[in-house]
């Protein structure tokens, strides 16, 4: 029996597939003390995480390891004043003390922020004042630690400062500083509804906003692990995230460790797919989820065979079809696409049990109730685009969904307007019960009495092989109201040019309803992008 069974009940049908699932869980339960101290009080030697870099370094933790470490970085937090409701940053890119120091503040019933080492000055200092931390603990690299300390120098706070691995003026070495602790630490009783995490949005079109969870949400990731994911008891399951992102979360410690699922650790700054891949194999990886961008270059620049991998799965942009054919055609692994927000956890996914459906975000999560509805409110028929919104459960809590924006009532109300959740995504449902996703609701394109969702012209786009990147919008049209527009990154190897551009016309226009046909299309180096990576189309528009 794994340890997620004690809290939640799932019916599934003869094939695996999930049709019910329902959580329970007592008011003070606590991530830190109830699956990982459980886990490694039962079975102490039970592989947790496996770690390793690009300079060949490599540790292998036991749940036995993350208790002894969370608890000594537990006690060296207390000891500077951190407890119950205070906020600590954590940029600590891939470094495996994030996982001791996200456990540890969980066990004291402090409030973690982790953060991206690729922000700015400006970005740390933004985060720093609005969120009033107490305390920071980030990696020496990338001058991290100068920008902490340029950013603190236009502020009036002065948090407690930590590093990690080495010294950094200024900062505590919280490595040397746990060394010193004990490893008990006696549980601080917290609530289940207390905040546990906040993430910062990647402010495609406002400043990012403070995105508050509480000690639930890693009970939600269960259907995200062991349904989508399918990370499995005693396997090794390698998400591509940073820490600093929320899909860390989805992928790196909280569904999997309840599922019973190790998880994969790769410490690395630039991106080669044939690395990944040497990873995946050196470990034997058995489940592997990443963004499309990683399997847009894998099929570019050739899948390497991986012959332990059992399930492969993305998320985090739209994933074009012809990448899911080629990647699919090259393993024998379909690309189970999956859907959800830094507000949420998974909303709709390809699940177990289910064939997955090359470009669909497939069938939603029991774990929650949610329509398609139209700018009236009103639910859309089957094949219309509508506003993916969640309904609350009839007592009125919904575990997985946040529980408000940092300091922002005023947007929280907005975004729940109507006695629903607006996740402002649009989307359309097929005859067959499967969701297909078409941008975000207020960027659908409305020409000649139609309404196109950009995806559609992108999934076409990403087909044509001078393809690398792509984004679609509306632009003004005396005749049309909105005429379509492209933006193109050329492959290497193609160059921009009218005749290109033509040939790229034609290709996607042979394939697509005359009403969306691409009516203007240009070239660009780079797409403008957030800095967690997704394009700015109101910059492009």
């Amino acid at each position: 029996m794994g340890i997620y069974q004690k809290y939640c009940k799932e019916i599934v049908d003869e094939s695996g597939a999930l049709q019910k699932f329902t959580l329970d869980y007592p008011d003070n339960f606590n991530f830190g003390y109830d699956v990982v101290d459980a886990v490694a009080d039962k079975t102490p030697n039970k592989r947790a995480m496996v770690w390793c870099n690009t300079e060949n370094e490599e540790h292998i933790f036991s749940f036995g390891d993350v208790k002894r470490y969370s608890n000594r970085m537990a006690n060296v937090f207390r000891r500077a004043g951190i407890g119950r409701g205070d906020r600590v940053m954590l940029v600590l890119k891939r470094h495996y003390e994030y996982w001791f120091a996200v456990v540890a503040l969980h066990k004291l019933g402090a409030v973690a922020i982790p953060a991206t080492h690729m922000l700015t000055v400006k970005d740390f200092a933004y985060r720093i004042e609005t969120s009033r931390v107490k305390g920071i603990v980030c990696t020496v690299q990338n001058d991290i630690p100068k920008k902490i300390r340029t950013a603190l120098g236009t502020l009036q706070v002065s948090p407690k400062l930590w590093c990690v691995q080495a010294e950094a003026e200024g900062f505590e070495n919280l490595t040397r500083a746990m060394e010193m602790e004990g490893e008990n630490f006696s549980r601080v009783e917290t609530h289940v509804t207390d905040p546990m995490l906040i993430y910062y949005t990647s402010g495609t079109t406002a400043s990012p906003k403070g995105v508050i969870h509480d000690f639930s949400y890693p009970l939600a990731h269960i259907v995200t692990a062991k349904y989508w994911q399918q990370a499995e008891e005693g396997g090794l399951h390698f998400t591509v995230a940073e820490t600093g992102w929320a899909k860390a979360s989805w992928g790196k410690i909280y569904g999997q460790w309840l599922v019973g699922s190790a998880v994969m650790v790769f410490d690395f700054d630039n991106f080669e797919p044939r690395q990944l891949a040497a990873i995946i194999n050196r470990y034997g990886v058995t489940s592997f989820c990443a963004p499309p961008t990683v399997y847009r270059y894998l099929v570019r620049k050739g899948v390497p065979d991986m012959p332990k991998l059992r399930h492969a799965s993305t998320a985090g942009e739209t994933l074009a079809a012809e990448v899911f054919r080629q990647f699919t055609a090259r393993t024998g692994i379909p690309l189970c696409e999956g859907y959800g927000q830094t507000e949420t956890t998974l909303l709709m996914a390809n699940f177990r049990g289910h064939t997955p459906v090359e470009g669909s975000m497939g069938t939603i999560s029991p774990l929650y109730n949610i329509e398609l509805r139209g700018r009236d409110g009103a639910p859309v028929p089957v094949g219309e685009i509508g506003e993916v919104v969640i309904l609350p459960p009839e007592n009125g809590r919904q575990p997985g969904v946040f529980g408000g924006y940092m300091d922002n009532e005023e947007q929280y109300r907005h975004v729940w307007r109507g006695g629903v959740y607006h996740t402002g995504d649009a989307a359309r449902q097929d005859e067959n019960g499967r969701f297909w996703f078409h941008g975000r609701f207020d960027e659908i394109i409305k020409t000649g009495g139609f309404r196109v969702g950009p995806h559609e012209v992108e999934e076409v786009l990403m087909e044509h092989p001078g393809v690398l990147e792509c984004s679609v919008f509306g632009i003004p049209d005396k005749l049309r109201g909105q005429a379509i527009k492209a933006v193109v990154v050329p492959c290497d190897g193609f160059e921009a040019s009218r005749e290109l551009g033509m040939e790229i016309r034609d290709f996607c226009n042979k394939k697509l309803a005359e009403y969306k046909w691409i009516r203007v299309l240009e070239f660009a180096e780079e797409l403008p992008k957030t800095i967690s990576g997704k394009t700015r189309k109101v910059e492009l528009a």
